[in-house]
Protein backbone atom coordinates (compact mmCIF):
# COMPACT_ATOMS: atom_id res chain seq x y z
CA UNK A 1 0.00 0.00 0.00
CA UNK A 2 1.20 3.41 -0.81
CA UNK A 3 0.28 6.76 0.59
CA UNK A 4 -1.70 9.12 -1.46
CA UNK A 5 0.08 11.55 0.48
CA UNK A 6 4.27 12.08 0.83
CA UNK A 7 3.95 14.32 4.20
CA UNK A 8 1.46 10.54 5.74
CA UNK A 9 3.85 10.59 8.65
CA UNK A 10 3.83 13.95 9.95
CA UNK A 11 0.07 14.54 9.16
CA UNK A 12 -0.55 11.58 11.65
CA UNK A 13 2.07 12.69 14.15
CA UNK A 14 -0.07 16.60 14.22
CA UNK A 15 -3.04 14.68 14.53
CA UNK A 16 -2.41 12.48 17.17
CA UNK A 17 -0.95 15.50 19.23
CA UNK A 18 -4.36 16.95 19.42
CA UNK A 19 -5.95 14.11 20.92
CA UNK A 20 -6.56 15.01 24.01
CA UNK A 21 -8.06 11.84 25.30
CA UNK A 22 -4.91 9.92 23.72
CA UNK A 23 -2.97 12.58 26.31
CA UNK A 24 -5.24 11.70 29.11
CA UNK A 25 -4.18 7.85 28.55
CA UNK A 26 -0.58 8.81 28.24
CA UNK A 27 -0.43 6.81 25.23
CA UNK A 28 2.39 7.55 22.75
CA UNK A 29 2.68 6.88 18.99
CA UNK A 30 5.64 4.03 18.78
CA UNK A 31 5.37 3.35 14.73
CA UNK A 32 3.97 5.45 11.86
CA UNK A 33 4.23 3.33 8.39
CA UNK A 34 1.88 3.23 5.07
CA UNK A 35 -1.28 0.88 6.17
CA UNK A 36 0.04 0.42 9.82
CA UNK A 37 0.44 2.07 13.46
CA UNK A 38 1.64 1.18 16.39
CA UNK A 39 0.26 3.07 19.67
CA UNK A 40 2.08 2.23 23.20
CA UNK A 41 0.57 2.86 26.50
CA UNK A 42 1.95 2.03 29.76
CA UNK A 43 -0.22 0.60 32.27
CA UNK A 44 -1.48 2.74 34.67
CA UNK A 45 -3.67 1.64 37.86
CA UNK A 46 -6.05 4.66 37.41
CA UNK A 47 -6.87 2.96 33.64
CA UNK A 48 -8.12 -0.04 35.47
CA UNK A 49 -11.79 -1.95 36.28
CA UNK A 50 -11.83 -3.77 39.31
CA UNK A 51 -10.32 -6.43 39.14
CA UNK A 52 -6.68 -4.63 38.37
CA UNK A 53 -6.99 -5.18 34.40
CA UNK A 54 -6.90 -2.37 31.84
CA UNK A 55 -10.34 -1.31 31.59
CA UNK A 56 -11.94 -2.68 28.11
CA UNK A 57 -13.02 0.81 27.30
CA UNK A 58 -9.72 1.82 27.56
CA UNK A 59 -8.19 -1.15 25.37
CA UNK A 60 -11.02 -0.26 22.78
CA UNK A 61 -9.75 3.54 22.62
CA UNK A 62 -6.33 3.01 21.72
CA UNK A 63 -7.07 -0.11 19.24
CA UNK A 64 -9.53 2.23 17.78
CA UNK A 65 -6.84 5.47 17.46
CA UNK A 66 -4.24 2.63 15.77
CA UNK A 67 -6.64 1.64 13.29
CA UNK A 68 -7.78 5.21 12.39
CA UNK A 69 -4.48 6.62 11.88
CA UNK A 70 -3.23 3.28 9.83
CA UNK A 71 -6.55 4.31 7.84
CA UNK A 72 -5.14 7.97 7.92
CA UNK A 73 -2.13 6.99 6.28
CA UNK A 74 -2.99 6.11 3.44
CA UNK A 75 -5.88 8.95 2.57
CA UNK A 76 -4.97 12.05 0.41
CA UNK A 77 -3.95 15.48 2.35
CA UNK A 78 -7.09 16.62 2.41
CA UNK A 79 -8.69 14.34 4.20
CA UNK A 80 -9.38 13.08 7.88
CA UNK A 81 -10.24 10.21 9.31
CA UNK A 82 -14.09 9.13 11.39
CA UNK A 83 -14.62 6.12 12.55
CA UNK A 84 -17.60 3.96 11.30
CA UNK A 85 -17.84 0.70 13.39
CA UNK A 86 -16.31 -1.75 15.07
CA UNK A 87 -16.24 -4.35 16.82
CA UNK A 88 -13.73 -6.00 19.73
CA UNK A 89 -13.01 -9.55 20.84
CA UNK A 90 -11.41 -9.37 24.44
CA UNK A 91 -9.54 -12.39 24.40
CA UNK A 92 -7.77 -12.01 27.81
CA UNK A 93 -6.96 -10.09 30.81
CA UNK A 94 -5.28 -7.15 29.90
CA UNK A 95 -2.18 -6.93 32.58
CA UNK A 96 0.98 -6.22 31.70
CA UNK A 97 3.51 -2.90 32.07
CA UNK A 98 3.27 -1.91 28.79
CA UNK A 99 0.61 -2.46 26.44
CA UNK A 100 1.10 -2.09 22.29
CA UNK A 101 -1.74 -1.66 20.03
CA UNK A 102 -1.30 -2.46 16.15
CA UNK A 103 -3.47 -0.87 13.42
CA UNK A 104 -3.56 -1.81 10.02
CA UNK A 105 -5.44 -1.64 6.76
CA UNK A 106 -6.79 -5.01 5.08
CA UNK A 107 -8.35 -2.36 2.29
CA UNK A 108 -8.14 1.33 1.26
CA UNK A 109 -11.07 2.55 -0.30
CA UNK A 110 -11.22 6.62 -1.35
CA UNK A 111 -14.60 6.92 1.37
CA UNK A 112 -14.15 3.40 3.21
CA UNK A 113 -11.49 1.59 5.18
CA UNK A 114 -11.42 -1.95 6.82
CA UNK A 115 -8.52 -2.29 9.26
CA UNK A 116 -7.78 -4.81 11.74
CA UNK A 117 -5.83 -3.46 15.20
CA UNK A 118 -4.81 -6.28 17.96
CA UNK A 119 -3.42 -4.96 21.70
CA UNK A 120 -0.50 -7.11 22.94
CA UNK A 121 1.48 -6.85 26.58
CA UNK A 122 5.13 -5.78 24.81
CA UNK A 123 7.35 -9.00 25.08
CA UNK A 124 4.49 -11.11 24.90
CA UNK A 125 3.04 -12.80 22.10
CA UNK A 126 -0.72 -13.41 23.47
CA UNK A 127 -3.18 -11.22 21.48
CA UNK A 128 -4.84 -9.49 24.47
CA UNK A 129 -7.69 -8.30 22.40
CA UNK A 130 -8.68 -8.16 18.55
CA UNK A 131 -10.87 -5.61 16.60
CA UNK A 132 -11.95 -4.97 13.26
CA UNK A 133 -12.98 -1.45 12.14
CA UNK A 134 -14.17 0.73 9.47
CA UNK A 135 -12.53 4.44 9.35
CA UNK A 136 -14.18 7.10 6.86
CA UNK A 137 -12.21 9.85 5.19
CA UNK A 138 -13.81 12.84 5.51
CA UNK A 139 -13.05 16.12 4.38
CA UNK A 140 -10.73 18.13 6.51
CA UNK A 141 -11.80 19.69 9.65
CA UNK A 142 -10.34 22.68 11.86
Amino acid sequence: MSPADPNYEARVRASFAKQQFMATLGANLASVQPGEVWIELPFRADLTQQHGFLHAGVVTSVIDSACGYAALTLMPPDREVLSVEFKVNLLAPAKGSVFQARGRVVRAGRTLSVCTGELRVVGSEPIVAMMQATMMAVEGHD
